[in-house]
């Protein structure tokens, strides 16, 4: 296949694909939006369950709590009833480090049980706060996928057939060709892998082509890309754009004779 045709087919493969990114341009950042509220929606939903799960697990320490110092009372109360018939100081003396320890215990239990009461309420707070939230967000998600799915529906007829008719003029274009400028494109911050030399610089990064480069570029015999960014450049007439031409203004120009009239005259 000549090189001009080359070319053209790989110019007319950057249009379309130049119109399928213009499509997702139009979506703008919805399907981002959306990305990044089902995540939120996820992460807030995977909180509220560690929540839920912290909550249980401190109600289980203040039953547990609550069981121990039922279990302490009782103690306290055989205690109390065997010092009333101790035979000896050794006998008090050791009930009573009993006695005293089980209060303290008991002491101990019913701190911890507020303190766990204190942060269960906490941890509810936090959890009616997040499930309001949750609950905006998920209203947001289903208004921007609401809008997502309207644009998709008006654009996806015309997506899906250019996506159709690039794929079938990527058939004719050279494998190693259609790589390379696929690469390109992947690396280009605009998506274009090919463009055409206007005024006499390159299309994609705008640095200035030498004369020598552009007659190449005018030839077709090869293929030749920018040597600064490296995008492949195709003749603006192969292209089919019309280049518009800067509007030149004619001068009068200036003549020695006009000066003297002028000078004498004065």
């Amino acid at each position: 296949m000549a090189v001009d045709v080359k070319l053209k087919n790989l110019y007319s493969l950057q249009t379309m694909l130049s119109e399928i990114d213009a499509i997702k341009t139009l979506r703008g950042e919805l399907p981002l939006e959306v990305q990044d509220l089902e995540d939120e929606i996820e992460g807030m939903t995977y909180r509220l369950e560690k929540m839920r799960g912290q909550v249980e697990s401190l109600q289980g320490e203040m039953n547990n709590r609550r069981g121990t110092i039922e279990k302490n009372k009782m103690d306290l109360a055989r205690f109390e009833e065997q010092i009333n018939n101790v035979r000896n100081n050794r006998e008090y003396d050791s009930l009573t480090k009993e006695i005293e320890y089980l209060q303290l215990d008991n002491q101990l239990n019913e701190k911890k049980i507020r303190e766990a009461q204190d942060e269960i309420e906490h941890l509810q707070e936090k959890s009616r706060q997040c499930n309001a939230d949750l609950a905006e967000r998920r209203a947001d998600l289903d208004l921007k996928k609401s809008e997502l799915e309207e644009i998709v529906s008006d654009t996806r007829a015309e997506e899906e057939r250019l996506r159709e008719k690039a794929k079938n003029l990527e058939l004719s274009i050279d494998a190693r060709l259609l790589s390379a400028f696929k690469r390109i494109r992947k690396n280009a911050r605009n998506g274009l892998g090919i463009v055409y030399v206007q005024r006499d610089a390159c299309g994609g990064c705008f640095n200035k082509i030498p004369p020598q480069r552009q007659l190449d570029v005018r030839m077709h015999k090869k293929i030749i890309v920018c040597e600064y960014c490296g995008r492949i450049l195709i003749d603006p007439e192969l292209a089919g754009v019309e280049l518009d031409k800067p509007a030149t203004e004619d001068k009068p120009k200036r003549t020695r004779k006009n000066s003297a009239r002028r000078k004498s005259a004065e």
